[in-house]
């Protein structure tokens, strides 16, 4: 297992530490030096493999330096944390955190890629009542433990089909929150369609995020998202999207889109919606069967690569010109960045974070809704399977074994369940395609800190 990761990107030589998350840039000779030195070459075997190309002296110097930072730990650090996951598995106390309430198994939109069939969930089309909702919150607050701070994500479907019940179950959060020392975080994902201004108003006055579903480029999006009957979507919810973001001062929101097959070029789509305005992007790809014909396939990948490859460097330019935007997947904090546990286990769906349907029924996550094997448990009685929880409380990097030998494992945390499920039948499986697109994500973000640094 190697300690290091080392890469060229942008005319850098890039060197990831692995498990202390220590990034150098190096010149050419210490980056042929760096995996003969960790295969255990002393100085003299290493200046003799890399000549002529370079001098004993500029070898003895490069190997003189990275010994430096190893001594420091800063270099070939060992992993710390593989011996101490399962005590702190075994020992902790899991309270649910964070709760996604399917307040609305319908949509006005007819996206081809949506994994919830236009908001069924291979199921039946339903409002969430707010006694539904109701007792979901009261769940959340009874089995939160001692944690003040819990968030409730209104999705769907369209949550905006079932706004009502929205206002009624954000005033029903608030009005608890002082009697049980909680503050609720509450965020939204829409589609755009019914936004207008009184919905705005709202959630600016109680959303801590909102996310605007949006694919890129008009013709791109209206592709993946019409309406019904085939109209696109793209001219009715820009405008409103534009003016949103800007009343949210750019901040606390998302416009968040998907590619696919037909948009490979998808920089294209990032730039696009950057230049409409928006500072707050995430664009992803799809994750879907391999059968349906916009499904991103091996063949795909390069082409992929290369176009992060592209939005890298034009983010960076752009950022030096004054008029930068954080897109999501480049996000990554190489000076704290989140818990430990959390960088070795992700996103907390099972455990700290469940799903709830319209008529109160919980699953690990919005990605698991309808698949019956994972049914927790429901608002009245709490969480029945218990053993589904612990299941999901023992995955974690070390537990998956294409995880162990990755460089990416302590920034992506072993990726997402669901996906690793919907193509191993297996939590513990791995998405290869996401794999390889999450690695160059990592690359390019480590890139970005870098060439901003310089």
């Amino acid at each position: 297992m190697s300690l290091i990761h080392r890469y060229k990107s942008n005319g850098m030589n890039i060197v990831l530490d692995i498990n202390s998350g220590c990034i150098h840039l190096v010149d050419e000779v210490t980056y042929q030096v760096l995996p003969l030195l960790e295969e255990g070459l002393d100085t003299e075997e290493i200046a003799g493999r890399l000549s002529p190309d370079f001098t004993p002296e500029e070898v003895r110097t490069a190997v003189g330096e990275c010994r430096t930072l190893a001594e420091q730990g800063m270099l070939f650090s060992k992993d710390i944390y593989e011996k101490a996951i399962d005590a702190f598995t075994e020992n902790r106390q899991t309270v649910v955190k964070a709760m996604c309430l399917h307040i609305a198994h319908d949509c006005n939109l007819a996206c081809r890629y949506c994994f919830a069939e236009e908001g069924e969930y291979h199921g039946r089309r339903a409002l969430m009542s707010f006694e539904a909702g109701k007792k979901a919150l009261d769940l959340l607050i009874e089995s939160s433990g001692a944690r003040k701070n819990l968030e409730v994500d209104f999705f769907g479907g369209e949550p905006l089909l079932n706004w009502d019940v929205v206002k009624q179950l954000v005033a029903y959060g608030r009005s608890r929150e002082a009697e049980c020392n909680k503050k609720f975080r509450f965020t939204l994902t829409t589609n755009g369609v019914l936004l207008n201004d009184e919905v705005m108003e709202f959630c600016n006055r109680e959303m801590g995020n909102v996310v605007l579903s949006i694919d890129g480029r008009k013709e791109v999006h209206d592709h993946m998202r019409p309406f019904r009957k085939g109209a696109g979507s793209y001219d009715l919810i820009v405008p409103k999207f534009q003016k949103f973001a800007e009343s949210r001062h750019q901040d606390k929101y998302y416009v968040r889109g998907t590619f696919t097959h037909y948009n490979l070029d998808f920089a294209k789509d990032v730039l696009h919606l950057a230049d409409l305005g928006f500072k707050q992007i995430s664009v992803e790809p799809v994750v879907a069967p391999p059968e349906e014909d916009y499904a991103i396939r091996e063949e795909d990948i390069p082409v992929i690569l290369e176009q992060y490859d592209i939005l890298a460097r034009e983010m960076i330019r752009r950022e030096k010109e004054g008029r930068g935007f954080n897109f999501f997947h480049f996000m990554i904090d190489l000076t704290g960045g989140p818990c430990v546990y959390k960088r070795l286990s992700g996103c907390g769906s099972g455990t700290e974070y469940l799903a709830v349907t319209p008529w109160g029924d919980l699953y690990p996550c919005h990605q698991f809704v309808g698949e019956e094997e994972y049914l927790m448990g429901n608002v009245d009685e709490g969480i029945v399977r218990k053993d589904i929880a612990d299941r999901f409380g023992h995955c974690n990097v070390y537990t998956k074994p294409e995880c162990r030998d990755c460089f990416a494992r302590f920034y992506c945390s072993g990726g997402c369940a669901a996906n690793a499920f919907h193509f191993t039948g297996d939590i513990l499986g791995n998405y290869s395609i996401g794999c390889e697109l999450q690695r160059k994500r990592v690359e390019c973000a480590i890139m970005i800190k870098a060439a901003l640094a310089e």
